[in-house]
């Protein structure tokens, strides 16, 4: 008899642990997911914004200096992307993830050394990378068919500079968890100064030399900013610590860090490899052109983008401390709504591609294709979720690096067949085709490495409001066709796409993690406009 009450205690505690165990992970998903969605709300809101005052920028930029112009400008951004790469030792994604790590366990010590370590090996490899970058400006011009090129140089050098300190600071802010101080830094603060800066300088005639002073200025600005806003988080660290200060980098953020600038390496590659082919085979106006087109496919994964910002350090924090079904669901409650918020933004951009990008100009039209292209490629993307983000933030660099590696030599040999051949349409064919396999492939690695998928059922809950967003959009595009001017038509129809989503989405049902995000994320984006630093 003792007997059997021993086993019926032995279960009933089994069971109440089950039952604590189940109520923590949950406690813990609202906690992680709350702050998620409202620091990725804050950074949509930011992005959206220098989407929004980008695009109508750029409008402006590209009357004033043509595709020629944008053209000699993407060039020399190309060059400022391979040198920069390498200058930035792969630190900055270290900062985002011993940041957060030396946090979570208060260890000061190592925070301060990581810091200094850092900032000494930036300052030197920066010097060593822009005196190579001068060096190499004349065979570049000539490589580029563009002899103008040249003489940009010398800014195009302090651009690679600012922007590798931008990068690292605002990761370090990021390990910290303060992605929307960084944004509102960034995004609100930097991209108005950089517009306000061009404007003026634009205006008095200094045409494309003063649209790349007036980014060198706003950037040396926000670094300023970054540099002050960390001040104080650090500070609060390095408290804890009692060592004497030393520039000292341990040999894991060594190992971390070499695996990152790897991956950077291979991600300009992939990202630059097909303006680098039009270059050499075309002419600079088709890289303005291509150039145009591909920076509004960039604003197609803003929702994702956004989520993994904040994602990234929490995905660190949760593997470190085996928080495995925490993950697993945070994984699956954000890749739905990134796929979900990024449908509207899609359909749109394809049903109106050649409108859109008709507002740059005449000369401008014949990217609309690339825009299709790469809008569907971006959409798999956004349906993948923070693949790459799981496996380089859980320890599985390897996996990620390979498939980076390898899909890099793929999209080199695609496009020495493709573009010499098919221009403009072989490059956004390739791009996107890569993007594809890339996401599908690091789907696969995060299954096997993580045993976790984005997918359940509740996603057959976007079926009804994406089909009815997309017929919304296409009734409009066929009613409202002779309307002028075309960018009212284009606004209306991104209005209307989100609304008439999010509403068949709130009729259709959401579940419980889905009106957790709703609630977080509408909560923080209302604090936002009110309080724009306070509370970040």
């Amino acid at each position: 008899m003792g007997s059997v009450e021993q086993k019926l205690t032995a279960s009933s505690l089994s069971i109440e642990s089950n039952h604590s165990q189940n109520a923590s992970e949950a406690v813990k998903f609202r906690q992680e997911m709350g702050q998620v969605s409202r620091q990725s709300a804050v950074f949509f809101a930011g992005t959206m914004f220098t989407a929004a005052a980008g695009y109508l920028f750029k409008i402006y930029v590209a009357h004033l200096l043509g595709a020629e112009g944008l053209g000699i400008y993407s060039l020399g951004m190309t060059v400022v992307g391979f040198f920069g790469v390498f200058a930035t030792l792969g630190l900055p994604w270290a900062g985002s993830r011993f940041v957060a790590v030396y946090v979570a366990r208060g260890e000061g010590d190592r925070l301060r050394a990581f810091l200094l370590g850092s900032f000494f090996l930036l300052a030197v490899f920066n010097g060593a990378f822009a005196i190579a970058m001068l060096s190499v400006r004349h065979w570049v011009a000539i490589l580029y068919h563009t002899p103008a090129l040249s003489s940009f140089f010398p800014l195009f050098v302090l651009i690679m500079v600012v922007g590798v300190f931008t990068n690292f600071f605002g990761q370090v802010l990021t390990g910290f968890k303060q992605v929307a101080r960084r944004t509102v830094i960034t995004s609100f603060i930097g991209s108005t100064l950089t517009i306000v800066f061009s404007v003026a300088l634009l205006s008095v005639g200094w045409g494309l030399r003063g649209y790349i002073l007036a980014q060198l200025a706003s950037g040396v600005l926000v670094v300023i900013l970054l540099v002050a806003a960390i001040w104080k988080p650090i500070s609060a660290t390095l408290g804890s610590a009692t060592a004497t200060p030393r520039i000292h980098l341990e040999r894991r953020v060594i190992t971390f860090s070499g695996v990152a600038l790897a991956m950077d390496v291979l991600g300009f590659v992939s990202g630059q490899a097909d303006k680098v082919m039009l270059g050499f085979y075309l002419h600079a106006r088709d890289v303005g052109i291509y150039a145009t087109a591909t920076a509004l496919v960039m604003f197609i994964p803003i929702v994702l983008q956004s989520v993994n910002q904040i994602f990234s350090p929490t995905i660190a924090d949760l593997h470190a401390r085996n928080e495995h079904e925490v993950l697993s669901r945070l994984f699956q409650t954000t890749t739905k709504w990134i796929l979900g918020l990024t449908v509207p933004l899609a359909a749109v951009v394809i049903i109106f591609a050649r409108p859109l990008m008709g507002l740059f100009g005449h000369d401008f039209e014949p990217g609309w294709p690339v825009l299709v292209i790469g809008t569907l490629g971006q959409l798999v993307n956004c349906g993948a979720g923070s693949v790459g983000y799981l496996l380089l933030m859980s320890g599985n660099q390897k996996r990620l690096i390979k498939v980076q590696v390898i899909m890099a030599g793929i999209m080199l040999a695609a496009n020495l067949l493709l573009v010499p051949r098919w221009g403009l349409m072989g490059a956004a064919t390739v791009g996107a085709a890569i993007n594809v396999f890339t996401n599908l492939w690091c789907l696969r690695e995060v299954r096997e490495s993580l045993r976790i998928s984005p997918y359940n059922r509740s996603y057959l809950r976007l079926s009804l409001p994406a089909g009815g967003t997309i017929a919304v959009t296409l009734l409009l595009r066929a009613g409202l066709k002779a309307v002028r001017p075309e960018w009212l038509v284009i606004l209306i129809g991104l209005i209307l796409a989100y609304l008439v989503f999010v509403g068949t989405a709130w009729a259709f049902g959401l579940d419980a993690d889905d009106q957790l995000v709703a609630r977080a994320a509408w909560s923080r984006i209302r604090g936002t406009f009110t309080k724009p630093v306070a509370g970040v």
